[in-house]
C-alpha cells in the first residue's frame, strides 16, 4: 500500500504516518520541511502546496493508493483545489480532514452528517467570507476546501469532520494546559457542571480512521454520552499527583465575570451544540475511540518525557495565566481560584 500524506510531521499528520508505517505501508510525505523533522521511515518530498511547480514535481512521485490531507488548515479553497486537481489522477482515494466548524449550526445546534454546511465555492480565495466575521470566515473556508476536494475526486473522497482532537503531541495546548494546572495544585477553577458531556477524540483514533474509512462524510468525535467534564478534569488531577481539588463554578457566574469561553478555560463552552455531535456513522464505519482516561494519561506521559505543547503558530493561545486568578464574591467573602 502506497500513501501520500500532505503534512505528516506533527500531531495528526505524524500520527497518521506512524500508523501507516506500523502497517508496513510505504509512506510519502509532502511538506515544506519547516514545522518539524520528517518521521524516520517516510519518504519526504519537500515543497510548497501553493507552488504549481512543486505540485507537479510531487505528482511525479506517484501514483498512490491513498492521500491523506492534514495540512490545509490555513489554506484557501482555491489552493486546495489546485492540489486536488493535480493529485486526482495519481490517487485512488483522497481523505480530507475538515472540521465540525464547516456546519452552519455549530456550536449552537446538535449535528449529524445531514446537517447543512456553509456554502462556499471550490475556487474561493482567502478573502471569501471575510465580511461575516472571523468564525464564519473560517467555517466558509473549510466548507470551500471540502467542495474543492469533492469537485476533483467525487465518490473517491472521504471528508472527516472532527471536533476537538487531543492526545500526545497536541500543539494547540488545551489538554496540556489543564494537566499543567492540575500539577500546580490548589483550588482549580472547574467550569460549568461536572456532568456536562464532552466528546474529544484521541489523535491516534482519528489517524486510524483516516486510513481505513470508506468514501463519504463523517463526524469524528467520541460517543456523545460517554465522557463528562468531570471525568476529564478528574483524570487530570489524578495522573498529575492529586495535588489539586476541583472547584466548580456555574456557567452564569463565569460569564458574568468575563471569563472567555473555549480559550481562557480550554474546552469550556456554553453553546448547546458544542458537544452534541452525532458520530454514529463513523463508529459504524470503524471509528473506535479509546477511553478518555487513556488519552489524558498518555498526554501527561508525553509531556513529562520532554514533549513540548504549543506549536510555532498556535502555542500560548489557550489557558489563563497563573497570576491572573479568579475572584468569586459573595456575602461570606471572596475566594481566589485560578
Amino acid at each position: 500500500m502506497r500513501i501520500l500524506l500532505l503534512g505528516g510531521t506533527w500531531f495528526l499528520g505524524r500520527a497518521v504516518a506512524e500508523n501507516a508505517l506500523a502497517r508496513g505501508w510505504r509512506v510519502t510525505t509532502f511538506n515544506r520541511g519547516r514545522s518539524a523533522p520528517d518521521l524516520p521511515g517516510t519518504e519526504p518530498v519537500h515543497g510548497d502546496r501553493t507552488s504549481a511547480d512543486d505540485l507537479k514535481r510531487l505528482a511525479g512521485h506517484g501514483p498512490w493508493d491513498l492521500v491523506v490531507d492534514t495540512s490545509a488548515s490555513e489554506m484557501a479553497p482555491c489552493q486546495v483545489l489546485d492540489g486536488a486537481r493535480v493529485l486526482a489522477a495519481e490517487v485512488e482515494r483522497y481523505v480530507y480532514v475538515s472540521t465540525v466548524n464547516a456546519y452552519r449550526g455549530w456550536p449552537h445546534e446538535p449535528l449529524t452528517e445531514d446537517s447543512p454546511v456553509y456554502a462556499a465555492p471550490p475556487d474561493a480565495s482567502r478573502e471569501y467570507g471575510t465580511g461575516d466575521g472571523v468564525t464564519v470566515h473560517y467555517a466558509m473556508q473549510k466548507a470551500g476546501c471540502e467542495a474543492a476536494v469533492l469537485s476533483q475526486c467525487g465518490d473517491r473522497a472521504t471528508v472527516l469532520r472532527p471536533g476537538v482532537i487531543l492526545g500526545p503531541g497536541e500543539y494547540v495546548g488545551r489538554l496540556p494546559w489543564w494537566l499543567s494546572r492540575a500539577r500546580r495544585g490548589g483550588a482549580i477553577l472547574a467550569p460549568g457542571e461536572p456532568g456536562t458531556h464532552v466528546q474529544p477524540v484521541d489523535v491516534r483514533d482519528v489517524a486510524e480512521f483516516a486510513l481505513t474509512a470508506s468514501p463519504g462524510a463523517y463526524n469524528v468525535a467520541a460517543p456523545r454520552d460517554r465522557d463528562t467534564m468531570g471525568d476529564l478534569l478528574g483524570v487530570c488531577v489524578a495522573v498529575t499527583g492529586r495535588r489539586g481539588r476541583l472547584a466548580w463554578a456555574p456557567n452564569e457566574l463565569l460569564t458574568a465575570h468575563g471569563v472567555r469561553e473555549w480559550t481562557e478555560l480550554p474546552l469550556w463552552r456554553t453553546a448547546k451544540g458544542t458537544w452534541a455531535v452525532d458520530s454514529r456513522r463513523a463508529q459504524a464505519a470503524g471509528l473506535v475511540c479509546r477511553p478518555l482516561a487513556q488519552t489524558v494519561a498518555d498526554t501527561w506521559e508525553w509531556l513529562t518525557s520532554g514533549g513540548v505543547a504549543g506549536g510555532a503558530k498556535r502555542g500560548g493561545v489557550h489557558g489563563r495565566e497563573p497570576a491572573t486568578g479568579w475572584c468569586r464574591g459573595g456575602p461570606r467573602g471572596v475566594a481566589t481560584i485560578g
